[in-house]
């Protein structure tokens, strides 16, 4: 089989293997029902081992381009007819996430059909059930799952609580901790944050940034009781806050006895190598509440988000709003439980990171 693989390039040899089988795949050159060639012939082809070519395949089988058959090998069940149609000819969906740079998502479709039908398959009728009031267990273990191996964030799923995005939550949180009071917004910050809190009566102080995050001066100066912070990779400025001044903004709520919601967004997307210590987990017993979202990390689409409440603040949160059903529809939670879980939302990322890492180096070659 006519496979080049690129051993100087910084994409692993596997991931390149894989992507190669898929479009080929995904082209018709192996139709449904066809088998793809042995583990030990594709090794010597492309003259490597023959673990690289069982990762490849592993990729493939776990988006549903093809299955493993015992004593046999490898067979394609990719087929278009059984997909939802992508609009493109290639059978691929290529999104803007909106406020990242442009970062082109190669989303594979047919892993996003395959795993609904199996959910589908798995829950049944369990899907048209009401959610419990702050999510599926099934999510919020998995979320707590992955927040531990991926963003060193230890917290119980009782402290996971699920919403249908980030503009959602915004709400939650400021109903939870008042609606008379000032919140300090980094100065430039996405503009519906500040609409948010503004609609649920608080008042906005705008906090002037330096290269490093907030200015200390400014921190001093307002009269804030919540400071809403982006610590990484701020939008639209795309400033991170050093360690020192994410440090200060620790200080700055213990010294007040006041609380920090910390957005983060953007960050799975962006890094690279070992990820910054986030707000939440250096201050886990204070009154930091962690935000993200799934709309960048999988489809603009999936209205889901989620926050983190520190333990102290789980009475509260139960006696001012634990009351609200979760807007999250049962279906979409189970599917992203199933999605993280199975580790195809990290291997998601890790493509967005290497398309975006690969796309920045080609503009700095031009």
């Amino acid at each position: 089989m006519n496979i080049s693989v690129n051993f100087s390039c910084e994409t692993p040899v596997y991931i390149q293997i894989y992507e190669i089988l898929k479009n080929k795949i995904i082209s018709g050159a192996f139709p449904c029902g066809s088998k793809l060639p042995s583990k030990r012939s594709l090794a010597e082809d492309c003259a490597v081992s023959i673990a690289t070519i069982e990762h490849a395949y592993s990729l493939l089988r776990d988006e549903d381009y093809c299955e493993t058959r015992e004593r046999s090998g490898y067979y394609v069940i990719y087929s278009p007819e059984r997909s939802f149609p992508t609009g493109t000819a290639t059978g691929k969906t290529t999104v803007t996430i909106s406020g990242s740079a442009d970062i082109p998502a190669d989303i594979p479709f047919s892993a996003f059909a395959g795993r609904m039908r199996k959910v589908l398959s798995d829950y049944g009728e369990r899907i048209l059930m009401k959610s419990p009031e702050n999510g599926c267990p099934e999510l919020r273990e998995a979320i707590s799952r992955y927040l531990m191996r991926s963003r060193n964030i230890s917290v119980s799923p009782e402290q996971v609580i699920i919403g249908s995005g980030a503009e959602y939550l915004y709400g939650m949180c400021i109903q939870m901790l008042g609606r008379q009071r000032t919140i300090a917004l980094e100065n430039p910050s996405y503009e519906k944050i500040k609409s948010v809190y503004t609609a649920n009566g608080a008042v906005c102080d705008m906090l002037e940034m330096d290269s490093e995050g907030i200015r200390p001066d400014e921190l001093s100066r307002t009269r804030a009781s919540v400071l809403h912070v982006t610590p990484f990779n701020s939008f639209p400025s795309n400033i991170t806050a050093s360690a020192e001044r994410r440090a200060e903004y620790i200080k700055w709520a213990e010294k007040r006895d006041s609380f920090i919601i910390e957005d983060d967004y953007n960050s799975e997307i962006i890094l690279t190598g070992t990820a910054p210590e986030t707000l939440f987990s250096m201050c886990p017993d204070g009154n930091v509440i962690y935000i993200n979202t799934f709309s960048k990390t999988i489809a603009p689409s999936m209205r889901a988000g989620y926050m983190l409440l520190p333990k102290n603040m789980l009475p509260m949160y139960a006696e001012k709003i634990g009351f609200y059903s979760c807007t999250v529809p049962m279906l979409e939670q189970y599917f992203l439980a199933d999605w993280i879980d199975s580790g195809d939302f990290e291997r998601n990322i890790n493509r967005m990171r290497h398309k975006r890492n690969n796309a920045k180096q080609s503009s700095t070659i031009l």
